[in-house]
């Protein structure tokens, strides 16, 4: 099961301004912040085992291969290793909860969801990777799975319906932000600021847009862990893409707000 990146929302912990001038910044520094990144490093490995599950269920390379073999020991063996950087990140929910802008109690209650089923979710997944690792008995390995994939889906309900709120409050500030423009067209007068307003909002916009797909693609994997592989929408090529299709949107909001 894969790990969504942190619910982003008024209050996420995930930074919600992207660097306004990303071209002017060296590439090789850039680089070196995105890597000193827990979710930099971690969505790499994403890519790199969901692209290789994807050539697996495609059957672009025949099982007989010894190439496969070692694609499938890659993926495997990159999907433990991805488990070791949730250690203590249940940690940035609990804040993100303490720490949320909350006005109803329909806040509250999906920010617990989201928030509280995230952290349950990274905090079973400890236990879920020592297992794996062999350090506790395998045992309990099956239930803890299952307790986990629960947690991070219901935590994916919370998020996606958080974010929906807000791209509703992002749509109405961005008509408000036309209609103040408009009239500065007619009377006249400067409109820069407003279009720098503007600008900023829309790409905010983007990207809350691109966090509920990826909360979808993700809460999808979550959904066939539940279901043990399932179902219409277990198949091994369409979860492979979608976890490859959250992980590049991942890769993208870490890279833009480093």
């Amino acid at each position: 099961m894969e790990p969504k990146t942190s619910i982003v929302s008024s209050s996420s912990s995930k930074p919600s301004n992207p660097n306004p001038n990303p071209k002017n910044r060296d590439f090789l520094i850039h680089l070196e912040a995105y890597l000193a990144k827990r979710d930099g490093v971690d969505k790499l490995l994403k890519i790199s085992r969901y692209a290789s599950k994807i050539i697996l269920a495609s059957s672009v390379i025949p099982e007989s291969l010894p190439l496969s073999l070692r694609l499938k020991s890659f993926e495997s063996s990159v999907g433990v290793s991805r488990k070791a950087f949730r250690l203590g990140k249940f940690v940035q929910d609990v804040n993100a909860l303490r720490s949320a802008n909350i006005s109803s109690k329909e806040e509250l209650f999906l920010s617990i969801l989201a928030y509280g089923g995230e952290g349950l979710y990274y905090f079973v997944e400890q236990f879920v990777w020592l297992g794996k690792a062999g350090l506790i008995d395998k045992k309990n390995l099956n239930s803890l799975q299952k307790i986990s994939a629960w947690c991070e889906f219901i935590g994916y309900i919370g998020s996606v319906s958080l974010k929906v709120k807000e791209l509703r409050q992002i749509s109405e500030d961005e008509q408000c932000l036309l209609s103040t423009r408009e009239v500065s067209m007619i009377r006249g007068f400067g409109y820069a600021e407003e279009e720098e307003k503007l600008r900023k909002l829309r790409l905010k916009k983007l990207m809350k847009r691109l966090s509920v797909i990826q909360d979808f693609a993700d809460g999808l994997m979550a959904l066939a862990d539940i279901s043990d592989g399932k179902g219409m929408l277990s198949g091994p090529l369409l979860l492979s893409s979608a976890g490859l299709l959250s992980a590049l949107i991942s890769t993208h909001k870490n890279w833009i707000s480093c």
